[in-house]
């Protein structure tokens, strides 16, 4: 698969760590140059060395900002153009579920946080790239959204509700901004990362074996998603959203 990316650069919120740094590593051995931002500064300049180790020949920038906050964002932005030149690829992938339980006990607070992280901060960023690079030179927008926003689910209702919008909002993006810049997302199934432990750790043997493809997901399962969606290959995508669960929504239903 020829992607394209070579020389390119990318920009990954939440890049510090789960599917954020699979991804960061992804693009970079494709050559893409990557711009890595989430709130800690020491994490992102562990996963840049870790970048610049395995790909020498790409360029990296270690920017840390948190993803709700315009004033942060606009200075990742402004400081990945300085750096690079441009941005060809937005990964929306920062995201957060402070709430465990049902809809009807969710405070405002923690509902709030969730929108401003998950929702709100995928309108913004693509906002400041299209007007700092992407308006004039086109590229990819990649937003991580989850299975959860297609089905129901106990637990983490409100964080599907904002990850449903996510798929929403790139399809209205999509439209708005075609032709030249292409904007698409994945809907990871439960992959083992940090943010979903409370979800597999304790039950993940029985877990996989309910999976038609008999196992989790690992990060590097979205970062090949992503490296699709990054580059020439997907070319004529636009407003799709790529689902990759190990088969979860196929499982047949309880008679």
């Amino acid at each position: 698969m020829r992607t394209g990316l070579e020389g390119k650069t990318a920009l990954i919120t939440g890049a510090s760590r789960g599917i954020g740094k699979a991804i960061a590593f992804g693009l970079a051995a494709e050559g893409a140059n990557v711009v890595l931002s989430s709130r800690k500064q020491e994490a992102l300049d562990e996963v840049a060395a870790e970048i610049r180790a395995a790909h020498p020949g790409v360029g990296v920038l270690a920017k840390a900002a948190h993803v709700g906050d315009e004033e942060q964002a606009r200075a990742c932005i402004e400081a990945a153009v300085s750096e690079f030149g441009r941005i060809d690829v937005l990964v929306n992938n920062a995201g957060t579920s402070p709430h465990y339980g049902p809809m009807v006990d969710i405070d405002a607070s923690l509902a709030a946080k969730t929108v401003e992280v998950n929702q709100y901060a995928v309108v913004m960023w693509t906002q400041l790239a299209w007007r700092a690079s992407m308006e004039r030179n086109g590229g990819s927008i990649i937003n991580i959204a989850s299975v959860g926003g297609l089905v129901t689910e106990h637990g983490i209702g409100y964080y599907n509700a904002t990850k449903a919008a996510v798929i929403h909002l790139s399809r209205q993006f999509a439209m708005e901004l075609s032709p030249g810049v292409r904007v698409n997302a994945i809907a990871p199934g439960l992959v083992k990362t940090k943010l979903a432990r409370a979800l597999w750790e304790e039950n993940e043997e029985a877990i996989s074996k309910a999976l038609p493809l008999g196992r989790l997901g690992v990060p590097e399962d979205i970062a090949n998603a992503a490296v699709f969606l990054a580059g020439d290959a997907s070319s004529w995508m636009t407003g799709q959203t790529m689902v990759v669960d190990g088969g979860s929504i196929i499982r047949p239903s309880i008679a």
